[in-house]
């Protein structure tokens, strides 16, 4: 709370006080927000939610937690993993499986190209579009939007693709993060194939 929203509800606070002609001065947080803070707070979260309701058994290994906590392939956008997925992995021996690693250098790659060709280029055709929208109208402003929503996927499962494959590499398996969510046939079905990992943790814990 206090990395990412500090200086937020501090500027909140001070608006609502100086509607009131109160003076309400509190120093700004010029901190740093450390990388990943978002996914390694929810799996700190799971995992005592877990242990709270009997579902795993408390880690003994503080490595093997800090670990878990801070598993640098998803660090930083996911998926957001489960104790009991990820943990019983960190404790049992696992050996080099070519099969496995040629998989996920696969997946890698396919990330690599949907976020690096597709995404990185459809931002282009999008930013000039977004950055400038008073000189766009019409079939401009629908083609970009249309183009935004693929950069989008693009992006966000390309990393997520290549986070599950670099696990995979290292002899890891991570839960699926995206299901072609633009096949769906309702809302409800998008958000159930859309970054799978954080829907279901709400609806989990």
């Amino acid at each position: 709370f206090f990395f990412k929203y500090y200086n937020f509800f501090n500027e909140t606070l001070s608006n609502l006080f100086s509607l009131r002609g109160i003076e309400f001065i509190m120093p700004q947080s010029s901190f740093l927000l450390p990388v990943g803070i978002s996914f390694y707070t929810f799996q700190a979260l799971g995992y005592s939610i877990d242990v709270y309701r009997k579902t795993v058994e408390h880690e003994h290994n503080f490595l093997n937690y800090a670990l878990f906590i801070s598993f640098f392939p998803q660090l930083v956008a996911g998926p957001i993993e489960r104790s009991k997925n990820l943990l019983p992995q960190f404790q049992t021996h696992s050996s080099f499986d070519y099969a496995r690693a040629v998989s996920g250098l696969r997946l890698m790659l396919w990330g690599f190209f949907k976020k690096v060709v597709i995404a990185d280029n459809l931002s282009v055709l999008v930013d000039n579009v977004y950055n400038y929208p008073t000189q766009f109208s019409g079939i401009p402003i629908i083609l970009a939007t249309v183009a935004f929503a693929f950069q989008i996927y693009c992006d966000f499962s390309g990393y997520s693709d290549i986070a599950i494959g670099t696990a995979k590499v290292l002899g890891f398996e991570l839960m699926k993060n995206f299901d072609r969510p633009y096949h769906s046939r309702s809302v409800t079905e998008f958000w159930q194939r859309w970054h799978i990992s954080l829907s279901t943790w709400f609806k989990d814990y």
